[in-house]
């Protein structure tokens, strides 16, 4: 089949497009990355040089394709600390120039990677865009057929720890505890979306993609034996201390409220009501899999301001 990806080459990107490659799929890759160019290029696939915003671009590398994987993120947004940046609205604006490519192009087949929390536009914080996204490219023509995968929190997330940990020796957060929650890798996302490709598309479905199942306090002892420190602690303070604390290192405004309010919503449970319907068969990648990956971060990460 003839697909075309959004998302350059990621975490996400790079493992699907060489899983489509493989599996013998013609594959154009979109960057708005020029530089990414050649590097697209010896995964096997075609580069698309251009930007999300721009839906003449867009609907030009849609036509022709069997299946379009759309995805968006805050790095196509802005800077996140540029404080002049809307990014809620700004995504908005990238599933509205999708939704437009799509109709103008003629694809009948979509892969939306969304994320946990779009079922709701209420109390999840800066993610809400999916939410919003999700309810733009429903309104496409009814033989226009949607997979919408949504990922709980991504492993990479933790990378955001390294600084605090450094400087603080522990992580600092507005949630924490023992109770359970879903992790996945970037790996496990890219498998499943690779599989839904195969698949026949009848009618629009909705599937989570979740690698684990671990409480912050399991998390601290994974990676602080990982790092070499074995009595790491995950310390919990109120979303007013954490809010300062990201306003006082430059975080954009909206960006920091919006995380505050996203992990707030997991100390609810209110993130995982959708969730907790519809659990997946977990994937392969597990949090002592991603303890070495953080290792190796920590290890070369410099120490920075908190």
């Amino acid at each position: 089949m003839n697909i075309v990806l959004t998302g350059s080459i990621g975490n996400i990107g790079k493992p699907l497009t060489e899983k489509l490659v493989e599996q013998g799929h013609a594959v154009t890759v979109i960057s708005s990355n020029t530089e990414r160019t050649s590097v697209i290029e010896n995964l096997g696939a075609k580069a698309a040089i251009g930007s999300m915003f721009e839906t003449d671009f867009l609907t030009e590398t849609f036509k022709g394709a069997d299946i379009v994987y759309l995805m968006e993120t805050m790095e196509a947004a802005g800077d996140l600390f540029d404080k002049s940046v809307d990014f809620i609205g700004s995504i908005s604006k990238i599933g509205e120039a999708y939704k437009t490519a799509v109709e103008q192009s003629g694809v009948k087949k979509i892969v939306h990677l969304s994320s946990i929390g779009a079922h709701t536009d209420q109390g999840t914080g800066i993610i809400v865009f999916h939410h919003y996204v999700e309810k733009i490219l429903k309104q496409l023509p009814e033989d226009v057929v949607i997979k919408c995968i949504r990922p709980v929190g991504i492993y990479f997330n933790m990378f955001s720890f390294i600084n605090t940990i450094k400087n603080k020796g522990t992580i600092i957060s507005n949630w924490g505890g023992d109770r359970k929650e879903p992790w996945v890798s970037p790996l496990d996302i890219a498998d499943v979306i690779a599989e839904e490709i195969e698949k026949p598309f009848e009618g629009m479905t909705m599937r989570y993609v979740a690698s684990d199942e671990v409480s912050p306090n399991e998390i601290a002892k994974a990676l602080g034996e990982a790092i070499g420190i074995p009595d790491l602690k995950w310390n919990v303070i109120p979303d007013k201390d954490l809010l300062q604390n990201w306003l006082k290192i430059g975080f954009n405004e909206q960006v920091a409220k919006g995380f505050v309010e996203t992990q707030a919503s997991q100390r609810s449970g209110v993130l995982y009501e959708d969730y907790n319907i519809h659990q997946p068969v977990l994937g392969k990648v597990k949090l002592a899999d991603f303890a070495k990956e953080f290792a190796a971060a920590y290890q070369g990460v410099s120490v920075g301001e908190v």
